[in-house]
């Protein structure tokens, strides 16, 4: 039998533990909130009365009530859930630190019943953006290299696919986008502490950086990303994922070629045909 490869871990779950652990959500929960506030405006949309729901995610103490009776568990690397217990599972701010979100989301799926709501909220791909490219140049200017500091997530449109590969059915991936001030990069950098957002990368850096570093980044920061008032800007992409356990009374494509009417007869237009050769076929000059 060969012996498999060990998959390569992005995150340091033990540090990622120690971040959450002295988050301090009360100081710096309002993206949380944000988030608490779009779900709700979704499970409104749905319509539909859930009896059973559970809810994965690090921060229990902000989403605990977020539906009654709900069960909530960890965002561990195994969840918690029982297969087929559930008509929805929320999957709550945790995902863009998942080593395997597809994992996480395909355990989702099994913890669903057939036509059960999948929704999931994280942090998306242009979140932190300035601060990524200002302390990308610090650190060549002032250490000669890069290393991983922010971690990387995915753009909204990748995260639609993660869903089908997940086997999930009518998938919507769409975001919220926040742009927060702050008196400085410093008292961004804090923020994210107070979130438990704080760097867990598995290969980051583990020795004191030079405070140099974070010096010329603030100062970069500021200059590029300054406001009027002499604040600074940060983006926060929150992206929202939706999608359906499959079940037979779900929408479906239409096969290929099972059309009853043509486009073209709709639009009062002429059908374009692949096979003219434009340049030959137009009226002489």
């Amino acid at each position: 039998m060969t012996p498999t490869t060990p998959q390569p871990r992005l995150v340091d779950a033990a540090a990622l533990a120690r971040h959450r652990a002295r988050a301090r959500l009360d100081r710096a929960g309002f993206l949380h909130d944000e988030a608490r506030f779009e779900l709700q405006e979704r499970l409104i949309d749905v319509n539909r009365r859930f009896t059973s729901p559970a809810i994965v995610t690090p921060f229990p103490q902000i989403w605990a009530d977020l539906l009654p009776n709900a069960r909530v568990v960890a965002d561990a690397e195994t969840l918690d859930l029982d297969a087929g217990a559930h008509d929805l599972v929320v999957h709550a701010m945790g995902l863009h630190w998942a080593d395997d979100p597809v994992g996480q989301i395909v355990q989702c799926r099994r913890a669903l019943r057939p036509d059960g709501l999948f929704l999931a909220t994280c942090f998306g791909g242009e979140t932190l953006s300035e601060l990524r490219q200002t302390l990308a140049e610090a650190e060549i200017a002032t250490m000669g290299g890069l290393s991983p500091r922010v971690a990387p997530m995915a753009e909204i449109r990748d995260m639609g696919s993660l869903l089908q590969r997940a086997g999930l059915a009518l998938p919507v991936a769409d975001r919220v986008k926040k742009t927060v001030t702050y008196p400085d990069a410093f008292a961004l950098m804090r923020d994210l502490r107070d979130m438990g957002e704080t760097n867990a990368l598995a290969d980051r850096h583990r020795r004191t950086m030079p405070k140099s570093l974070f010096a010329h980044m603030a100062a970069l920061y500021a200059d590029r990303f300054g406001t009027p008032d002499g604040r600074i800007t940060a983006t926060f992409d929150l992206a929202f994922l939706t999608a359906w356990a499959p079940h037979d009374s779900q929408q479906k494509p239409l096969r290929p070629g099972a059309a009853q009417s043509r486009l073209a007869d709709a639009l009062n237009t002429t059908e374009f045909d692949e096979a003219a050769i434009p340049a030959l076929d137009g009226p002489d000059d």
